[in-house]
Order: C-alpha cells, then structure tokens, then sequence
C-alpha cells in the first residue's frame, strides 16, 4: 500500500520553560499579553508533522512517501530521513527560502506555547499530486496534514477528482482557517484525524454537529491524551484504545504525529482499526519518553515486549508478523 503525506516539513527549536505558564497570565489583562520567559535549555530538532509522521513510518518499514516543500537547506535533512526509510524524491526545493521554523516552549505542566515560520513551505501549493502518483506507480492513500493552506485545499479537492482516498489532519491549522475551509477539507475523507481539543473546534467552526461530521466522513479518529484514541465510524462499535505505560514523560511535542505515523503504517500492513490503532499508541509512547520527535529509536524486540505487555499476545502476533 503506498501512502504519501502532505504536510509541513521544518526545524524545531524547543525550550523549556521551570515554571508555569497559568501562573503568569492576569486574568483582567489577557488582551494586553506582554509576557518572556526565560528558558533553561534548547534542543535544536528536525521537525514538521509530515517529516515527523514518515519518519516514524520509516522506522516501521512502510516506506512512506514524502510530499511537501524546503529550502536548499534540507540536503542534511533529506539525508536523514533517506537513511531513516523515507521516500524523499517528491520534496520540492525553494530556490529563495529557508526550510520552515517551528519554535515551542513548554512549562513545568507540559502545557506548550509555539510560533511557526512557514519559509518554503508556502511553496507546497505548488506540488500537483499525479506527478507524485505517476512518479511512485499511483497512490493508495493521501494524508494532508498541516501545511500551507492553499497547498492543503488543492491537495484535497485534487484526491477527489482523481478518486484518490485522503485522510484530513489539518491540526494546528485549525486556528487560521475559517468555517467554510475546513468544511471543504473534511467532507469525503476516508479519516479525519484530530485531538479532543480539535474535535470541539472543528465542530464549532463548521456549524456541523458530532453526528453530521461522522457522515461525511468514513473514520473519525481522535486522540485523546493519555486516555489514547477512539475511533468512530457510522453504524459500527465505537473503537476505544489505551496507551501503554511510560517509562518517563520527556516531552509531549510530536506525539500526535507519531500516533499517526504507526496508524498509517498499520493500514499499510492491512490489520484492521483496533491493531492500527494500538501500533500508534506504541510509537507515541517511545516519543513521549524522548526530547525531539526524531530521536526516538524503534528496536524490535524491545517494541514487540511492551506491546505485548500493553495490548496482549494475540495482538502482537498479528503486529510482530509486519515489523520491520
């Protein structure tokens, strides 16, 4: 099954901030927010949810199928990446910006505030998909994720012309688009992937109900936290998943993408929702426990142990068959 994700490709540069972000904030003066923090350290990380979702697609052995755009800075990036079982060849190189910025902080309560340069990432809007398609022998899957919003609208309205089936994972663009775009976005996914937070907004924003969305959608599948996923399809069992238990809680940033990294890579495998589902919550859990969302290591046996102490022996005889 060949899937290629669309989306964001950038650096991360994450800092801690000791304290507590709700301890600085006057509640009468939120519209006049002039606060610094100062920080006690910075990891300088590669980043972008596309990159972050097929690196962990990688490390599965799916080999994922790279789509977005950066700048002529990425030559160390693409070669990371390469060498970590992603398919690379559909980036799209700036000749005039610099690859994407992503810069976060995160408090004592993991709670995180971000800011996001887009450089050459505007440059995605650019990318027609057929050329991906005919360039890889055709696509089974698209995931649009964060990314320019031109690139993520013409993404989406070209996979419905060419009958190409898409998930919808606008995430963190959610703040910037309006009502009648992320209508345009979702209707007619084969998933649409968001958090607990996400789903509300989601729903406030377009006007449509939990009910309507699940309609126009084939899978609504929504992270959770540390509770995991639930995944919902109309007329068929709500599909509920835990996490595995942390060894250390390091820092949350990526999690989301790696969930969906080991999802698609359980489509991929062609196991069903419930299996997919828990091989998400295995690789968010590896993330959760390590600074960067590239710096994880995925080692068979070790992965195999705790998924079979989390999810159970039959469950990781289907898994074990498929990894890499």
């Amino acid at each position: 099954m060949r899937i290629a994700v669309t989306g964001s490709i950038a650096t991360d540069h994450l800092m801690t901030f000791p304290g507590r972000f709700a301890d600085q904030l006057v509640a009468d003066q939120l519209h006049t927010v002039s606060l610094s923090f100062l920080v006690d350290n910075l990891d300088v990380r590669r980043g972008g949810v596309a990159a972050n979702i097929c690196f962990g697609m990688g490390l599965l052995g799916t080999r994922p199928i790279l789509v977005g755009a950066a700048g002529s800075d990425f030559d160390e990036y693409r070669a990371w990446l390469d060498r970590h079982g992603v398919e690379t060849g559909s980036v799209r190189i700036s000749e005039v910006l610099h690859t994407a910025r992503f810069v976060c902080t995160t408090d004592a309560d993991h709670n995180q505030i971000g800011s996001f340069y887009t450089g050459a990432m505007s440059e995605a809007r650019l990318i027609e998909l057929k050329s991906v398609a005919d360039r890889v022998g055709g696509l089974d899957l698209v995931s649009i994720g964060a990314d320019d919003p031109e690139a993520m609208l013409r993404h989406t309205e070209e996979c419905r012309s060419r009958n190409i089936p898409f998930a919808a994972d606008f995430s963190q663009q959610i703040a910037r688009m309006d009502g009648e775009e992320i209508r345009i976005l979702l209707d007619g996914a084969t998933y649409l992937f968001s958090n607990e937070y996400e789903k509300g907004l989601i729903e406030s924003k377009t006007g449509w109900s939990d009910e309507e969305i699940l309609a126009k959608v084939g899978h609504r599948v929504t992270t959770l936290g540390a509770r995991g996923v639930r995944i919902e399809r109309v007329g068929e069992p709500v599909i509920e998943v835990g996490c595995p238990e942390e060894d250390t809680k390091a820092d949350p940033t990526g999690v989301g993408d790696a969930f969906r990294a080991g999802f698609l890579s359980g489509l991929a495998w062609g196991v069903g929702l419930e299996r997919a589902a828990q091989v998400g919550c295995m690789l968010a859990t590896l993330v959760i426990e390590t600074v960067g969302t590239q710096e994880y290591t995925l080692r068979r046996t070790a992965f195999m142990d705790r998924f079979t102490k989390a999810y159970g022996h039959e469950a990781a005889t289907e898994v074990r068959q498929h990894l890499a």
